[in-house]
């Protein structure tokens, strides 16, 4: 079988194809033979050896299967298990041994762990969440990382409210999803790009404000005219554009520190400024349930842009480097 091979810090042109023997699975695992996969940002930064330990990064530039978000078919299980069976569809979780509660465990997909950038792997039994037929294998491969963390960030610190407002940067994955999310909630939603073709999708898909914060430097107070005071900001860019995120907050509203697209993460402005800034580390399997059950019960469809085959990872690597997608770039593992 097929596996990408990473190195930390060496770049996507670094990236390796490689067959690779897969044993049977262990007693508590499960043999899944992956169909697609979806490409994060934290994947890039991985590549890149810009994301520290804690965040579940390869520590001394090691080498690793890349990858979070996955989807695919039980093919075999070891003894004792009993949560899923073989002709089960199922993503692995994002971080394979955090089921319940609020304390992460380490062993995060495409980081710590081996990722999803191959054909077929074991995983553990308990790591798995079965797919709804609702949805196909490629939309449930947006899921583990991007999908649940905007769910937590709208439904975890500050349960978002029918009528709330939330304030959305960009068109990636996580924007996308909690887009999605909001509209399916009864919220209402302003959604920031540089681009007012990716603006226009967004205006299909419901928001209700638009704003290109390249062309128009008043995008923050008109974010704040709009709404009278946003409740949930999904904070993406991280510190570079905290200070402007914090003008749009209405009194009860969070910054839902997510990214750092652009600096460093919010999260260590915690106590320094005069807002409540919660920081989300992707969630548990419990919440990835949730969310699928959700979105069944709403017919959300998350949004994959353009498709490559596992042959051309460079090629899907650099699309997803370059900004020029909107929501999610998939991978086909066949």
């Amino acid at each position: 079988m097929k596996a990408a091979i990473i190195t930390e810090g060496a770049g996507i042109d670094a990236i390796e194809l490689r067959d690779v023997d897969v044993p049977p699975p262990a007693p508590g695992q499960a043999q899944v033979r992956l169909h697609c996969a979806t490409i994060n940002f934290r994947d890039l930064i991985v590549a890149k050896g810009l994301l520290v330990p804690s965040m579940g990064g390869i520590t001394g530039g090691g080498v690793r299967i890349p990858m979070s978000c996955a989807a695919g078919v039980v093919t075999a299980v070891g003894s004792g298990v009993t949560r899923v069976k073989p002709g089960d569809r199922v993503s692995p979780i994002f971080a394979q041994s955090w089921l319940h509660g609020r304390e992460p465990s380490m062993d995060m997909l495409g980081g710590m762990a081996d990722g999803v950038a191959r054909q077929l792997a074991n995983f553990s039994a308990e790591g798995l969440v079965l797919n709804p037929d609702e949805l196909g294998d490629l939309e449930c491969a947006t899921f583990a990382c991007a999908g649940l963390t905007a769910w937590n960030a709208l439904f975890l610190a500050r349960p978002l409210q029918p009528g709330d407002w939330v304030l959305c940067h960009g068109t990636g994955g996580v924007s996308i999803a909690a887009l999605q999310f909001a509209k399916a909630h009864g919220a209402k939603v302003i959604l920031t790009s540089s681009s007012d073709a990716k603006l226009r999708r967004g205006t299909a898909m419901g928001a209700d404000v638009t704003l290109n914060y390249r062309t128009d430097p008043e995008w923050a107070s008109k974010a704040r005219a709009a709404s009278s005071g946003v409740h949930i900001v999904v904070d993406v860019a991280g510190v570079e554009q905290l200070e402007a995120n914090i003008s749009t907050l209405a009194p009860d509203g969070v910054i839902a520190s997510i990214g750092m697209l652009g600096s460093e993460f919010s999260w260590g402005r915690i106590g320094q400024l005069p807002a409540q800034i919660v920081p989300v580390n992707v969630g548990n399997r419990d919440e990835h349930e949730a969310m699928l059950a959700f979105c069944v019960k709403h017919g959300v469809r998350p949004v994959i842009d353009v498709v490559y085959d596992l042959a051309r990872i460079h090629d899907a690597f650099r699309h997803a480097e370059s900004g020029q997608f909107f929501s999610k770039v998939g991978i086909n593992l066949f």
